[in-house]
């Protein structure tokens, strides 16, 4: 069947964002809506619907972009490897299903004076449409949308000590950290449903396809968007070792994520015009902030020897991996229907930060970023990360070849505030794990090691062995200054027809794990972009530290 060559809207990218605008554009069965998807069909059941099964997808290359940072000069010259989902669903087909919204006061700081209209109480509403959560609907939290969740089983002890040995340490139990308070220890939420994952293209995109006037390219890689004038005009794409081109009657509508949106742009002639000028692109429009302010969350594992056979490293070995897919193919049940961090926090590094800048991710093993176990029988690990870093990096072109990938440098640990806060994380999670409920499981700190202990020690260790906790955000930015990329409804400064959707036009990465911020953002797009009347503003309270300014818990 050959692909009609003009659409209402041509959406580059079938990733979180993608997905939710592809469903709710269509919903409309006057406006033609064209998908190009770069990766293949999520047609896998095993790998891409059994939880657990993520691991192997963020070291595996089959549904992932693979790549790696420049090297970073403040991390001891390392490249970062950084997995991005190439598949239909996007990173939410090969993600760790965390599904965290962030602290109300991210999006105050994004709404500040210039962006009243993405303040919480306007993004509440939006957060509370996408979700049927497992938990029940109440004022916080939707009960009958797209997005289905279901909160972790916890049928590990570890999982339990930590939470009892957080509160031990004197941080709050929090029931519900996508209600009313975000700040705390608590018990994660996931992004499954009977055992499965629940990706946005389980979500919204298969639904959508289903409607006569939605379609899908899959294995389409965009080039560039297509101009006359200012005006977009449709998008340039490789399939099949042949070129194509659509047209967009209305818009295009780039959802590539914050390495890939910003590399279309680039190479369609927008963005910085001595970069352009560089690989011999015909210039569109000089805008200086396409492909800067790359924020993303630092990652550290501190690992522990576990006194008791209790973790679930066995579960990763080869015997373990058979057994934990039976269990799952035939009960949809076990460690497989798990992602394995079913627990965590969110805390403050020290007195006079307003909300949480830390957070944990508690998980019964220890593994490296691509999976491997350290050379122990049984261990666990608390994945420690900074929420609101002040390094800034940026996304820029290898070269004008659609094939190449982007050149990406982070610049973690540029700034002594990132140096000190992640100091301080170290110190304040020896402290809570020094707690007499999870004394009885905790043997010698593997990671960092218990003669890590000065000033200089731990950043010789934090440049060893920080890593990325995969939220690339804010690389077309969303705002009102020479620096912004998109207007508040995410369309290009000084272009028409061509707007940015996904976590590239965050104002600042959140407190959080990105992908339900994305989906959020992409359904408040959505009504944007098709002219409907905005959901009304929730101004259910939300929960601020009252002594923030003198006590750090």
């Amino acid at each position: 069947m050959t692909t009609p060559k003009e659409f209402d809207y041509v959406i580059v990218g079938a990733g979180s964002a993608g997905c939710v605008l592809a469903n709710r554009l269509s919903a409309d069965p006057d406006c033609r809506v064209l998908v190009l998807e770069a990766g293949p069909m999520d047609h896998s059941i095993y790998t891409l619907k059994m939880p657990a099964a993520f691991f192997g997808n963020l070291s595996g290359k089959r549904f992932n972009w693979y790549y790696y940072s420049e090297p970073e000069p403040h991390l001891n010259g390392r490249r970062l490897y950084y997995p991005r989902g190439r598949v239909v669903g996007g990173s939410s087909s090969i993600n760790g299903m965390v599904y965290l919204r962030g602290n109300p006061l991210d999006y105050e700081g994004w709404a500040g004076n210039t962006l009243p209209e993405w303040s919480y109480a306007h993004c509440l509403p939006y957060f509370k449409r996408m979700e049927s959560a497992g938990r029940g609907a109440d004022d916080y939290r939707g009960g009958d949308g797209p997005i289905q969740t279901s909160m972790a089983q916890l049928r590990c002890e570890l999982y339990d000590a930590y939470v009892e040995a957080m509160q031990q340490a004197g941080y709050p139990f929090t029931e519900d950290v996508n209600g009313y308070q975000h700040e705390g220890v608590f018990r994660m939420e996931l992004n499954t449903r009977g055992g499965e994952r629940w990706s946005a293209a389980r979500a919204y995109l298969h639904p959508a396809l289903k409607r006569p006037n939605a379609r899908l390219e899959v294995s389409a890689l965009s080039d560039r968007v297509m101009f006359e004038g200012t005006r977009a005009t449709g998008v340039q794409y490789l399939q099949d070792g042949r070129r194509h081109e659509v047209r967009a009657e209305r818009e295009v509508i780039l959802s590539g994520g914050a390495f890939n949106s910003p590399q279309i742009l680039l190479r369609s002639g927008v963005g910085p015009a001595d970069e352009i000028a560089e690989h011999g692109i015909p210039p569109v429009l000089d805008l200086p902030g396409v492909g800067r302010n790359l924020q993303d969350h630092l990652n550290f594992n501190l690992q522990y020897r576990c006194n008791k056979p209790v973790t679930y490293c066995w579960a990763v070995r080869p015997l373990g991996k058979l057994r934990v897919g039976l269990q799952w193919l035939l009960l949809r049940s076990g460690p497989g229907a798990s992602n394995l961090a079913e627990a965590g926090a969110f805390f403050r590094s020290r007195a006079g930060i307003e909300f949480p800048n830390l957070q944990h991710h508690f998980l019964a093993i220890a593994v490296d970023d691509k999976g491997h176990l350290p050379d122990v029988a049984d261990a666990f690990q608390v994945e420690l990360s900074q929420m609101r870093p002040t390094s800034r990096g940026r996304v820029w072109l290898r070269s004008r070849d659609l094939r190449d990938p982007p050149r990406i440098l982070f610049n973690h640990f540029e700034t002594e505030n990132d140096r000190r806060e992640i100091r301080d994380g170290i110190r304040l999670t020896r402290e809570m794990l020094a707690q007499r409920a999870i004394a009885p499981y905790r043997g010698a700190e593997i990671a960092p090691g218990d003669q890590v202990l000065s000033d200089p020690d731990l950043d010789d260790f934090m440049r060893a062995k920080g890593m990325t906790s995969h939220h690339p955000s804010s690389t077309c930015t969303m705002g009102t200054d020479e620096a912004a990329v998109v207007d508040s409804d995410l369309r290009v400064h000084g272009l028409e027809g061509l707007r940015v959707v996904d976590a590239s036009v965050m104002p600042r990465v959140v407190s959080a794990n990105l992908n339900a911020p994305t989906l959020m953002l992409a359904e408040k797009a959505a009504d944007l972009i098709a002219g409907r009347a905005p959901l009304s503003p929730d101004y259910s309270p939300f929960y601020r530290a009252p002594d923030y300014a003198s006590r750090q818990r």
